[in-house]
């Protein structure tokens, strides 16, 4: 598995929890560990801290597999399939989102260069004229 699709495995896992701490017949314990999960890694206060090279990731890490392990146990089977597939399509929406806002980017490029093209052809035709009449 290269990287990339490494960092997406983890980008779908991450939206998976979030949409199963918005989905309504998740337990308020598994809700409380997915928040106390994140606040611990976004907290500037932390058992090790983080500029200490290696090991201060290390427990970022930990917290965050032992929450991921957790959530995945006490959060029902269903539950967890739902927002898999939510996730899944939520990522397909951004993929398209994605495609098409380049589209628009390209139509948008190549009418600003046919529009440079047509007023720099344009100055050119008009500064030769005087110079055809006067001969």
């Amino acid at each position: 598995m290269t990287w990339k699709q490494q960092a997406q495995r983890v980008h779908t896992e991450a939206q998976t929890f979030y949409f199963a701490f918005k989905h309504p017949r998740v337990p308020w314990y598994a809700k409380l560990i997915a928040v106390c999960t994140a606040g611990y890694l976004f907290s500037p206060i932390q058992l090790i801290p983080s500029f200490i090279p290696v090991i201060g990731f290390l427990d970022d890490f930990l917290v965050l597999f032992l929450g991921v392990k957790l959530l995945q146990r006490i959060v029902p089977r269903d539950i967890l399939a739902e927002c898999r597939q939510q996730a899944n399509d939520a990522e397909m929406r951004r993929k398209d989102e994605v495609r098409s806002r380049a589209a628009v980017v390209a139509v948008l490029a190549i009418a600003l260069v046919w529009l440079f093209v047509a007023i720099t052809v344009s100055g050119m035709i008009a500064s030769y004229l005087p110079l055809a009449v006067k001969k």
